[in-house]
């Protein structure tokens, strides 16, 4: 799904949808962690840290929405795509993602390009 094939919608630059959802799914792993780590100290009746902001609710929200958006708006092939490229601590090249799963290059990357699409439409991006 390219901005051309929506020729019923204005057009989008490809270039920003792609460097926002990828920002987003690099700020979700430490926003995922983020909610973890305040459960865990409610849990233990504590504060270890400073809080600058008070976005808790905002970066909840957020993490909620962004589980939704790779649980039920990609298939599992895209989903499983995205989470080796941008949601693993460790950066992973394309060629080895699409050696692993044992699909051609040009796939691939059509694949990857949907994915980042349907992401960036489930959260409201485009």
């Amino acid at each position: 799904m390219t901005a051309e094939q929506l020729s019923f919608m204005d057009p989008v630059d490809a270039r920003a949808v792609r460097k926002i959802v990828i920002k987003e799914l690099k700020d979700y792993r430490a926003l995922k962690v983020q909610m973890e780590n305040k459960r865990e100290c409610e849990s233990a009746g504590m504060s270890l840290f400073p809080s600058l902001r008070d976005s808790h609710n905002i970066n909840e929200l957020k993490v909620k929405q962004m589980e939704r958006a790779l649980q039920n708006s990609l298939d599992d092939l895209e989903r499983l795509i995205i989470e080796k490229k941008y949601l693993t601590a460790s950066t992973v090249k394309d060629i080895s993602i699409y050696i692993d799963l044992g699909i051609k290059k040009n796939t691939y990357y059509e694949l990857k390009k949907r994915a980042i699409y349907r992401l960036a439409t489930a959260l409201g991006i485009i």
